[in-house]
């Protein structure tokens, strides 16, 4: 079996949170979700599951990271093109997600991000292995350097 991950992340409004992702098109396993928590589905193997805070709060004795003055972490998915990086960072505009930086274009790379409801960041890439430039991948570890498109998820 595949290893799963499970990104935990604390909200104010699991309500709100839940209408945000779901304009963004992700499902909820209705087995794993209650009024204090929710399992958003990416894909098979990964998944996030949105806490309500005191339900969070329950699961660690530390201050809890306001991500609207913090950064806690960033969530980078992977998407097949350019326009589904913008298609994504698009429908999280719509929904209320706030853009704090414009799109960056390296060419073999593309990648854009949102701050959710809660402040949380996601970046959404599209990469080309392949087009990297060759004085980069130079300078890359022989084990970086690999690594094939496919194992990116290219």
């Amino acid at each position: 079996m595949a290893t799963q991950i499970f990104v935990n992340l604390p909200v104010e409004s699991l309500e709100k949170s839940i209408a945000f992702f779901t304009e963004l098109g992700y499902t909820f396993n209705p087995q794993f979700t209650d009024e204090k928590a929710t399992c958003m589905v990416i894909s098979d193997t990964i998944y996030i599951m949105l806490l309500t805070v005191p339900f969070f709060k329950t699961f660690t004795t530390k201050e809890i990271v306001d991500a609207h003055k913090a950064v806690e972490c960033s969530i980078c998915l992977s998407a097949d093109s350019k326009e589904a990086v913008d298609a994504i960072v698009e429908k999280a505009k719509a929904a209320g997600a706030t853009i704090p930086n414009p799109a960056s274009d390296y060419g073999w790379m593309y990648q854009h991000s949102f701050a959710d409801l809660d402040g949380h960041h996601w970046e959404h890439v599209w990469m080309d292995p392949n087009g990297m430039p060759q004085k980069q991948v130079q300078g890359l570890s022989p084990v970086a350097t690999s690594i094939t498109a496919a194992q990116l998820g290219c």
